[in-house]
């Protein structure tokens, strides 16, 4: 057993002001089908420990799949030499606490039979190519992980937590005279493998097969300024990168994002209400305490308008006298922590969804966002639409192909006039220096009265 008090010791010996230990424990199945081929078919195991110090103000980091204590001290030494003088902080004896979820899980994936699973990717291939004849490929991928994590901290903290995550994907790449369209759709979370029905089964393929079969018979998308209505069912794709990783505070703290120095301040119109919540069950950015062991909260990003808050990890609270709001993750204990996003969300509001569309004269109804790029010191986006429809006098019309929209993370928040009372999800593994880290975005209906559209025809 190894001795976490004497691996701290060490790790302070120096002029640190606070250190601590990551010890994770990961297994995970991932079944990959490509067309009507298991192409990939992994059960792994992977075990290691990242150890930090942190002193004004950098952090040191190392890590290891080395378990054996000798190993640990040397690199918990190795880390204190960066740490001249002796610290003047002290070790403070190590309290115990543990994770806890308010829902369970009924079906462990570790104890699901491998053949079922891969029956069930089998049968999501098959189902796929019998819906849309066009299809030219499919890919089917299904991924369960269980994480058991130990965080000891110097300031006297023993963290154990449990997660258990699964994870479905369908991508769809379809042909029609020649022209190449796709199709992807993602479900799961913090669910056993219960979550997997037939009829969630079932309507997740048909949803995707659905987009597909509208996107080769398309038109081609409008070119101009246009009402875009973003449907509660595009998820918080425009809220997670337009807007909340302006709102991480290693960002927002140094430069690095146009909020900097915004506290305070009106940065949407006074309809939106954003929060962070790692608190929601089941959601795929859903934990009991974030990987420094801070218990998990929800955070009130944004008020009526007014930015609230942003988003800190232990390091960047420390350096800028604030409290910590639980956000600092990491992909694995190879990795630091850093300030992330977990479940991000704007609120509901009043309206109607239905209204919202039917407000709109000449416009762009967008179900679902695809990839884009964000500049967070300037707050520009560029998204591609993935599944939209033209709004003509109220009502919804044909859909579009080869759409995207383009504008400022601070100019739409600030003009969204309308705000639905419905909420819808998504989930997504969220990439930032080098890591990922799952995540889920939600929002209401929106309207946007002029944002810019690119496509292909004359708006």
């Amino acid at each position: 057993m190894v001795n976490k008090e004497n691996i701290l010791r060490k790790l302070l010996d120096g002029n640190g002001l606070y250190g601590d230990i990551f010890s994770e424990k990961r297994t995970y199945t991932h079944i990959q089908l490509e067309s009507d081929r298991i192409e990939k078919l992994e059960r792994g195991l992977d075990e290691g420990v990242g150890l930090r110090l942190i002193n004004p103000w950098k952090m040191y980091f190392a890590s290891t799949n080395n378990m054996d204590e000798g190993n640990l001290l040397d690199m918990a030494g190795t880390l204190s030499r960066f740490s001249r003088e002796k610290s003047k902080s002290q070790q403070k004896k190590i309290q115990k606490q543990n994770g806890f979820y308010p829902f369970t899980i009924i079906k462990d994936p570790e104890g699901i039979d491998i053949d079922e699973k891969l029956s069930m990717v089998k049968k999501i291939g098959t189902m796929a190519k019998k819906m849309e004849p066009r299809i030219r490929q499919v890919r089917v991928v299904y991924r369960d992980t269980h994480q058991t994590t130990y965080i000891y901290t110097s300031d006297g903290k023993d963290f154990k937590d449990n997660r258990t995550q699964v994870v479905l994907s369908l991508l769809l790449v379809g042909e029609e005279k020649e022209e190449i369209q796709t199709s992807y759709e993602a479900i799961g979370g913090f669910y056993g493998y219960e979550f997997f029905t037939d009829e969630v089964v079932e309507q997740f393929v048909l949803k995707t097969v659905k987009r597909l079969s509208g996107l080769l018979s398309a038109k081609e998308a409008p070119m101009g300024t246009k009402t875009v209505v973003l449907s509660s069912e595009a998820g918080g794709t425009m809220i997670h990168e337009a807007i909340g990783h302006g709102l991480e505070a290693d960002l927002a703290m140094e430069g690095l994002s146009c909020y900097k120095g915004m506290l305070g301040d009106s940065i949407a119109s006074p309809l939106i209400n954003v929060v962070d919540d790692a608190t929601v069950p089941n959601l795929r950015g859903t934990y009991a305490f974030d990987d420094e062991g801070t218990e998990s909260q929800r955070t009130v990003l944004v008020e009526n308008g007014v930015l609230k808050n942003f988003l800190f990890d232990k390091f960047y609270a420390m350096k800028y006298g604030k409290n910590s709001t639980g956000n600092g993750r990491r992909e694995s204990y190879r990795y630091k922590p850093i300030p992330r996003m977990s479940n991000t969300m704007i609120l509901p509001g009043s309206e109607d969804p239905a209204a919202i569309v039917s407000s709109v004269d000449d416009g762009v109804l967008v179900v679902k966002m695809g990839g884009g790029q964000v500049d967070t010191v300037r707050g520009d986006f560029v998204f591609e639409i993935s599944e939209g429809y033209i709004i003509e006098k109220g009502r919804v019309g044909e859909m579009i192909k080869n759409a995207t929209i383009m504008g400022n993370g601070l100019k739409v928040l600030h003009e969204i006039d309308m705000v639905g009372n419905d909420l819808g999800y998504g989930i997504g593994t969220c990439g930032k220096d080098g890591q990922g880290v799952p995540v889920s975005d939600a929002q209401p209906t929106l309207r946007i009265p002029e944002i810019v559209v690119g496509g292909k025809s004359a708006g």
